[in-house]
């Protein structure tokens, strides 16, 4: 019996010795090795797990499963004389997505311009030869289309009226050349204005801290739904990303998309002004309706706000810390809708066609007016 109480004993004490000298138990009761010479210098489960992944992980990783298929490379080939008077091909690269299941694809009309060829590599690597179907250079758009051997993925196209700042949204493109990557972020700003490469200046973006480079350009910039509620088009500065893109709504595509899948062809509406947005105390101070509105800056000539007698500015004054063009028609409403933004003229414009008429009430001299414009047709090309 005593002999069986000191073994008992002696397994106890070895036991306890063993556990504190060459293991540790953590809290969840799982052995790791100590570091001992010829151990491991780091510690860990014994059967490798993932981490759990969070909602908002998950809503990103379902969103990319499905709508990176949809996503597509475009290279442009602009054949120009070299030094010696030699036709060489200069590439182009850039985004675009499909959004039906017959090859027709939108991206940025930058993507495409003057190219004498375009292909398009789906993310099965299979490269199809691409033809323009219709453009919107005014709106930097482009629909283009290949003859896919299969049916290809598609997005839905979303709402791009009423979006938030804050609200999270994710692009999908090629920057750099590097195929189907995924960045997320969130609507920073809306309704901002910015002058692309030729000069035209683009109404009405979406401003996005969502990383987009060189080689994102018509990639899709997507809901927390995976809808498409814009094209991604431009970011801030001449290099890489610094927080700042603008994506176009979308809106501005179905617009064109629906005029073709009508006629066959697109012709955007043009009114032909340049226009400030005033309101509050610079209205005021201006000796303008404190409601304020869009202040005409220019009147193109032989245009439709020229025929139908709008005025633009006379001269430049500075009021506080802003230089304003002062002199021209105040627009007050649009078609009885009142202006509290700069994007509301774009935003009406996208509901008309060439040859429709806009009722634009304005404030002239302090006089309250009610002209009629019948609307001209602007161009689809550079």
């Amino acid at each position: 019996m005593k002999l069986r109480t000191l073994l008992i004993a002696a397994l106890l004490v070895a036991g306890f010795i063993y556990v504190t000298s060459v293991a540790r138990w953590n809290p969840a009761g799982i052995l790791h090795p100590t570091n001992t010479a010829g151990g491991r210098l780091w510690s860990g489960p014994d059967v490798a797990q993932s981490a759990g992944l969070g909602t908002d992980e998950q809503n990103n990783i379902e969103i990319y499963r499905g709508a990176h298929a949809a996503v597509v490379n475009i290279t442009s080939i602009v054949y120009q004389r070299n030094w010696f008077l030699e036709l060489t091909p200069q590439k182009g690269t850039g985004s675009g997505f499909l959004v039906d299941d017959t090859g027709r694809i939108l991206t940025n009309n930058h993507v495409i311009s003057g190219s004498q060829e375009l292909e398009v590599t789906l993310v099965d690597q299979t490269k199809y030869r691409a033809r323009v179907l219709v453009r919107d250079a005014g709106n930097d758009i482009a629909l283009i289309q290949i003859s896919p051997r299969k049916k290809p993925a598609f997005l839905r196209l979303g709402e791009s009226e009423g979006l938030q700042v804050g609200q999270k949204v994710l692009a999908i493109g090629n920057p750099f050349g590097l195929e189907g990557t995924l960045t997320t972020g969130v609507i920073s700003s809306l309704s901002r204005s910015l002058k692309d490469e030729t000069g035209r200046t683009l109404d009405g973006m979406i401003q996005t801290d969502a990383a987009i480079n060189p080689g994102n350009s018509g990639g899709p910039l997507l809901d927390s739904r995976g809808n498409v509620i814009g094209i991604n088009t431009a970011i801030y500065g001449p290099g890489a990303n610094i927080g700042i893109g603008f994506a176009l709504p979308i809106n501005r595509a179905k617009a064109m998309l629906n005029e073709y899948a009508e006629k066959g062809r697109f012709a955007p509406p043009r009114l032909g002004v340049s226009v400030q947005y005033v309101a509050g105390d610079l209205a005021e101070a201006l000796e303008l309706p404190r409601e304020g509105g869009l202040l005409i800056v220019e009147v193109e000539r032989g245009s439709a706000a020229e025929e139908a007698g709008l005025r633009g500015a006379r001269r430049w004054a500075v009021v506080g810390n802003y230089e304003i063009a002062v002199g021209g028609d105040l627009i007050m409403a649009i078609d009885g809708q009142a202006v509290n933004s700069r994007n509301s003229l774009t935003t009406a414009m996208n509901r008309k066609r060439p040859g429709d008429s806009m009722e634009l009430t304005i404030s002239r001299a302090g006089r309250t007016l009610k002209l009629k414009v019948k609307l001209g047709e602007g161009s689809t090309t550079l």
